[in-house]
């Protein structure tokens, strides 16, 4: 290439750098503001202002946001970037329908309603695993079904119904407290009534105090049923006085939390058990108002060969009938048809009523709202709003973080920190608790709530919680599992590690009070699990690692994790790939690591490779990572 050439090409590269941004066009300054969606593509937006893509992603780059044409940015962005060219703009809200939030008001404010009528309560059982949940609910059904119909039960829709002194109460068959803070955190508030399911001769377990948990979060009153009453060993007073322990006070002790003693193997006051349902319920007052389009939340739904999407809906309000159009989260269709749990057909379904229904054009999701709509134009403009609002709450997804707590406090929007607790020895957690509650009374004006605590690895289901609550999770010498981990990734859940008691005191009062300035931040470079160990003839123990995710760097500190608890913390000696010492090994591949002074490493053990982060911050409070190893 010719000396000229590239001078000529400098030269037109100098003149396209020099170039004012293009300016926007006549429609976007003369309309009046323009109108964007909650969220849409760089090239929809770029169009929508009139101004190039080329300029939009080099405006969005000094923003520190990298974005290409197809990749979809929030209204939040795209109006920041339109003020740089001196456009307005503002955000398009549906014209029709109506949001979850409303849609929560109304279910709310439903008792107030002339029109309302009392209802049948919604019931979710939860426990521990193997203390008879199953076996309870196949109880109470089949107990109340007419003589002749149990055989016939084989339509599984979710949720169902039983009849009481001539009244209902509907149950839902969830897989137990995850599947109901899963619906809570789409803001489905579906469960009126929580049953506690504990085995009389295993007491309070660690999913017991989950469950115990994420009922007293989502504020549901809690009726006790002490199940296996029949064993020799069942000792129902221990599990009171357990219970009693943990906060959950049972009536004879002064509480005002029902407790029912059953056995579902021997259908023993399964009665009694309807019963106090049935008193909760009346305390409660649950009504709503039968004479309106149906409001509903979607329990499950699946895709079945022969019928397409098949959704069980629990109608909350209104009554659904054949042949209505409704919205489902970011779908809609026509009700074609409506199968009560005993699989029959059935033409409307009130308020409390449980009903499988077919129609939909796209499978809903657990959670996701259903309303009734007058014509199928509003159906479709509904259903593509929903899906803007989801795409929009994916991208803008905010969660509680440390950090920012004061922030949040200043501007009102919160006057609580919750957290959830794990750590590895009950001491620990109880001194950990009790230091928390001092620190409450040394700052008055913001509450600390522990929404859950317990010992043991971070799972799923704290991450959840935390999520739906708007916790942070704290870790006392222990760490996610990879679940938790992945949930935490996909939620934004801010989760803390600790292993003084002290420094975890100092951040949460500097959170409190605004003064939290973390100045160093843990980095996670990779996992890896020990599929074999060595003992080399200087008893030093060589680890056989497999790099399930991230990469193992000979940089990195390690943890050495066992059942999710931290054992060790350390450098590594060596890192080789057969008899190569390397720098680095990616996941999917196998090494072999020398942890620097620890020789208790076990085939099955997590590795934990991370590095420490120097933290600065800006004038606007963000925190800016300063890579140092």
């Amino acid at each position: 290439m010719s000396q000229k050439t590239k001078r000529d090409r400098n030269h037109a590269r100098q003149h396209r750098a020099a170039a004012p941004a293009a300016k926007p066009s006549a429609t976007a300054t003369l309309n009046g503001p323009v109108v964007l969606d909650s969220v849409m593509t760089v090239g929809a937006f770029a169009e929508a202002i009139g101004v190039s893509v080329v300029d939009v992603i080099k405006a969005l780059m000094r923003r520190g946001v990298l974005a290409g044409i197809n990749q979809q940015i929030d209204y939040e962005t795209a109006a920041a970037v339109a003020a740089e060219f001196g456009i307005e703009t503002e955000e398009r809200t549906p014209e029709t329908g109506q949001g979850v939030e409303a849609l929560e008001a109304e279910l709310k404010a439903e008792a107030q309603d002339p029109e309302a009528q009392p209802r049948p309560p919604v019931v979710t059982v939860m426990g521990h695993v193997d203390h008879g949940k199953t076996k309870l609910l196949d109880a109470i059904r089949h107990t109340n079904v007419a003589e002749g119909e149990a055989g016939g039960i084989t339509q599984h829709i979710g949720a169902y119904q039983v009849e009481v002194q001539g009244r209902k109460i509907t149950f839902l068959d969830t897989p137990g407290h995850e599947a109901f803070t899963a619906m809570r955190a789409r803001g489905a508030q579906v469960t009126d009534i929580a049953v506690l399911v504990v085995a009389a001769d295993d007491g309070v377990m660690p999913q017991t105090r989950e469950a115990i948990s994420h009922a007293k979060a989502a504020n549901v009153p809690i009726i006790v049923a002490i199940n296996k009453i029949d064993l020799p060993t069942a000792n129902p007073m221990r599990v009171k006085q357990q219970l009693a322990e943990i906060g959950v006070i049972p009536e004879e002790f002064g509480g005002d939390v029902p407790v029912v003693e059953v056995s579902a193997k021997q259908r023993l006051g399964i009665e009694d058990l309807l019963e106090m349902i049935l008193l909760v319920a009346d305390l409660m007052e649950l009504k709503a108002n039968p004479n309106k389009p149906a409001i509903g939340v979607i329990i499950e739904a699946k895709v079945d060969p022969n019928r397409g999407p098949v959704a069980t809906v629990l109608v909350q309000s209104g009554t659904l009938q054949l042949r209505d159009i409704v919205v489902v989260g970011g779908t809609w269709g026509r009700i074609r048809a409506m199968f009560d749990d005993r699989g029959r057909r059935v033409r409307r379904a009130g308020p409390s009523t449980p009903v499988e229904i077919l129609g939909l054009l796209d499978l809903p999701e657990a959670g996701d709202r259903l309303q009734v709509v007058p014509d199928e134009k509003t159906a479709r403009e509904l259903a593509e709003e929903h899906a803007r609002q989801r795409r929009a709450e994916s991208v803008t997804l905010r969660a509680v973080r440390l950090d920012e707590l004061a922030t949040r406090l200043k501007e009102g929007e919160t006057r609580e920190l919750r957290l959830v607790l794990k750590a590895d020895v009950q001491g620990s957690l109880e001194a950990i608790q009790n230091a928390l509650a001092k620190l409450s009374d040394d700052v008055p004006d913001v509450g600390v709530t522990i929404l859950h605590s317990g010992v043991g690895a971070i799972s799923e289901s704290d991450v959840k919680l935390a999520a739906t609550a708007g916790a942070v999770v704290i870790g006392f010498n222990v760490r996610p599992d990879v679940a938790a981990r992945r949930a935490a990734d996909e939620t934004g859940v801010d989760i803390r590690y600790y292993n003084v008691i002290y420094h975890l005191l100092d951040d949460v009062k500097a959170a409190l009070t605004g003064l939290l300035a973390p100045e160093q931040q843990e980095v996670t470079d990779g996992y890896a699990e020990v599929r074999e160990t060595f003992r080399l003839p200087n008893r030093t123990v060589v680890a056989g690692l497999y790099v399930v995710s991230g990469k193992a760097l000979r940089s990195s500190r390690v943890r050495v994790l066992r059942n999710g608890v931290v054992i060790h913390e350390g450098t590594i000696a060596s890192l080789r790939r057969f008899k190569d010492d390397v720098r680095e090994v990616a996941a999917g591949y196998e090494c072999g690591m020398v942890i620097d002074g620890f020789n208790e490493v076990q085939v099955g053990d997590q590795i934990e490779f991370y590095h420490v982060e120097e933290v600065r911050r800006s004038s606007d409070g963000a925190a800016k990572r300063e890579g140092q190893r």
